[in-house]
Order: C-alpha cells, then sequence, then structure tokens
C-alpha cells in the first residue's frame, strides 16, 4: 500500500510541476491549455486504473482499447517527467543566480522570469516522446525482426554442421490484442523452416488462461527435431495476489498442460538428447534462475548430471543472469545459453551494430551475443510486451541460430 501511495504522490508532483512551468513559460494567455492538460489528467488517471484492474482480473488478457489507453497513459507521464526535469534544472540554476546576484549586490536582485526557449524546447521534446510512445503501441510491437547469427565450434558434432534452430522468447501473451498481426509474426517462424524450435520462457503476463486462445497458433508451429521450452519468473504466478497456495499451483499445472497442447516439451531441470546419423547433442532447460526478487528455481548441478566437458550441450535459462552467475563457471561445457527476460527494456537504439538501451544498466547482458571462454550466450529481445504495450527501437525479435564447425 505504501509504494502505491507513494507512486500517486509522485505523480501528483509530476503533474503539478509540469503544469506550472509551461503555464508560466508558453501558455500564460491561454485558456485552451487548462482544459487540454485537465484531458491529459483524466486520460493518465484512466490508464493507470484500466491496468490496476486488469491485472487483478481472472482474465487479465488486454484488450485493443485498453493496451491504447495505458499506452497514451504511460506516454503522458513520460513527456511530464522530461517536463519536470527540464524546468527543474531552469529553477537551480534561477535559484543560483539569484543567489549569486544577491550576494554580489551585482544589480537588484529580482527573481527571474522563466525562459521561453527552454519551455519550448521541453515542449517540442515531450510531444515527439508522446508520438512515438503511441507509434510504438500501434505499430512498434507488432514490427517483428529476424536476427540471424552463425556460431562457429571447433568440436560441433560434424553431423550437425548446418544445423538451424528458431528462439522465442517472452511472449507475454496476455497483452496482444490482434490475433492476425500475431499469427503473422508465427508465419515468419514457420518461414524460416528450422530443424528445432525452443521458447525461453514467460509464455505469460500472470495467468494460464491467457494462452489458451493461442494453442492452436503454436500447435501449427513444426521442427523435425521437436519443440521446447522452459519457465520464466511470470509464468509461476509470483504477481498474483492468490487466495491460497493450491490456486497458485493449479495455475501453473494449467500453463504446463497448455504448452503441452502447443506442442512444447516443457524441460524442467531436465535435458535430452539431439541424434542426428551417428551424432549427438544436448539440448537442457532449467527452471527459472534470477537475482533477488526474481525466483531461483533452476537446478543446473541436476540438469548436467551426467553429462561430461566433452559433451556439446544448448543451455535453455530465462534470465541471463544465471549465465554468468553458474553457467560460465560449470564443469560441463555448455557451448550455447538461449535466454530472453530483459525484452531490451522495449526501449532504446539499434542502427548497425551500434545498440543502447536503458536497460544496459541493470543487465550487463541484454540483447545480442555474447562470448566468454568459447562459451556464448545470446539474448532475446522478447516476441510480445509487458507494462508499457508497446516497443520503440527494440523490435519483438526470431532468432534464427545456424551451428557451424570450424
Amino acid at each position: 500500500m505504501i509504494p502505491f501511495i507513494l507512486f500517486i504522490l509522485f505523480i501528483a508532483g509530476l503533474e503539478t510541476y509540469a503544469y506550472f512551468g509551461l503555464r508560466a513559460s508558453l501558455f500564460t494567455g491561454f485558456r485552451t491549455f487548462n482544459i487540454l492538460y485537465l484531458l491529459t489528467i483524466l486520460l493518465t488517471i484512466a490508464g493507470i486504473v484500466m491496468m490496476l484492474l486488469t491485472f487483478r482480473a481472472e482474465n487479465n488478457s488486454l484488450k485493443l482499447p485498453a493496451n491504447l489507453l495505458f499506452g497514451l497513459a504511460f506516454s503522458f507521464i513520460l513527456a511530464k517527467l522530461l517536463l519536470s526535469t527540464a524546468f527543474l534544472i531552469e529553477d537551480i540554476l534561477r535559484s543560483f543566480n539569484w543567489l549569486i546576484q544577491s550576494a554580489l549586490r551585482f544589480r537588484l536582485a529580482e527573481w527571474l522570469h522563466r525562459s521561453t526557449a527552454v519551455g519550448l524546447i521541453a515542449f517540442s521534446l515531450a510531444v515527439f516522446i508522446v508520438l512515438i510512445t503511441n507509434f510504438g503501441v500501434w505499430f512498434g510491437r507488432y514490427h517483428y525482426k529476424t536476427h540471424k547469427v552463425v556460431l562457429h565450434f571447433d568440436d560441433l558434432p560434424a553431423a550437425f554442421d548446418g544445423f538451424t534452430l528458431v528462439q522465442l522468447s517472452d511472449m507475454h501473451l496476455g497483452t496482444f490484442d490482434q490475433i492476425k498481426r500475431f499469427q503473422r509474426g508465427l508465419d515468419r517462424v514457420q518461414e524460416l523452416q528450422p530443424d528445432l524450435l525452443v521458447f525461453t520462457g514467460d509464455m505469460v503476463n500472470n495467468l494460464a488462461g491467457e494462452a489458451e486462445p493461442y494453442i492452436e497458433a503454436f500447435s501449427k508451429l513444426e521442427a523435425p527435431f521437436g519443440k521446447f521450452s522452459v519457465l520464466g519468473n511470470h509464468d509461476y504466478g509470483e504477481y498474483v495476489q492468490w487466495k491460497n497456495p493450491g490456486d497458485k499451483e493449479a495455475n501453473l499445472e494449467r500453463l504446463k498442460k497448455i504448452e503441452n497442447e502447443m506442442g512444447f516439451r516443457l524441460l524442467l531441470n531436465e535435458k535430452i538428447s539431439l541424434v542426428k546419423g551417428q551424432d549427438t547433442i544436448y539440448l537442457a532447460g532449467v527452471e527459472n534462475w534470477g537475482e533477488p526478487p526474481f525466483p531461483q528455481y533452476g537446478k543446473l548441478n541436476q540438469t548436467m548430471q551426467g553429462l561430461s566437458a566433452d559433451d556439446f550441450v544448448i543451455l535453455l535459462s530465462h534470465d541471463p543472469t544465471h549465465w554468468r552467475e553458474e553457467v560460465i563457471h560449470h564443469p560441463a561445457t555448455i557451448k550455447l545459453t538461449l535466454s530472453g527476460h530483459t525484452h531490451g527494456m522495449q526501449f532504446g537504439i539499434e542502427i548497425g551494430k551500434f545498440k543502447w538501451s536503458p536497460v544496459k544498466y541493470r543487465y550487463a547482458d541484454w540483447a545480442g551475443l555474447f562470448t566468454e571462454n568459447n562459451r556464448h550466450l545470446y539474448v532475446n529481445r522478447g516476441f510480445g510486451s509487458i507494462g508499457y504495450p508497446g516497443r520503440v527501437g527494440i523490435r519483438p525479435e526470431i532468432t534464427l541460430i545456424e551451428l557451424r564447425k570450424k
């Protein structure tokens, strides 16, 4: 309850600061400004209330109007955060200037008026933020991108030279609201005709029921060596206030059943062998393992039991922090780890080889390929979205990986 109260106080302060800053710098004589600003406040409140009610509901799958409303509210909060930051910096400089003038008696100490230039620049940037964040809701989250990666290994069994796999991650099916546009993404997956299809967790936001409308769509995906998945932190129902532990467990069991109906073999701290000709590689999958507050159900030692350093292993582990904390030091030589979880924060810049997102300050390995000690980690940017129902700069990802022998 206390965090919620603090959030409300923060939003109230944000709204007040942005309003008076804009009115003083740009809209002193505009009566229409008050009406329009009040409208943005009402839309923000409506978006927050809608999101709270949705995530408390038994069926928390979002519809298009709800996503658009929340996207609008989110864009207004971001825009006003930028405005307030700009006006706060200006106020600090104005205060400093006033104090210097007063101390040196340089001139009659008077309070300087707000700068029209600062207001105009801040307002222009705020409008831009509103436009691009709502563009991300309308278009960005369905603007799929296939990332193709070729990995070379000295010890890849010869029969698997040229073996391909497609990785999907972080569906968050409860956030999707346009099944046809969603289906276009799955159609791209099937067009790639991979040997193997893997999913690295977070099928839903919270409840297993979110996945039911998509069972048929996933069941049509095919791969000669099968379809395998692991659980992500959202799949356990950790973010729902359950009436009792039994309901939480029943929700998880229901999700496991749904993934089976989709055609996925769920790997729960276990491994399977993939045989081609006379050669074998191993596909292992652990339950979610993340730094607190994320759950640590993954049991890597149990999963790797019976494997030696000579075995070629691909590991599915939802949270990329697991790679640096446990996987990279494990005696079993895990050649490739596939993760997701970060979403690339659904916001950032990717131009050529350059990529940046604020999430890099939380996760060292947040998107793409990372290599250390001849062990690879690939972090998928996610297929869906959560929280902010859109994507700006970080497109929803389909990963195609080809294994090659050096």
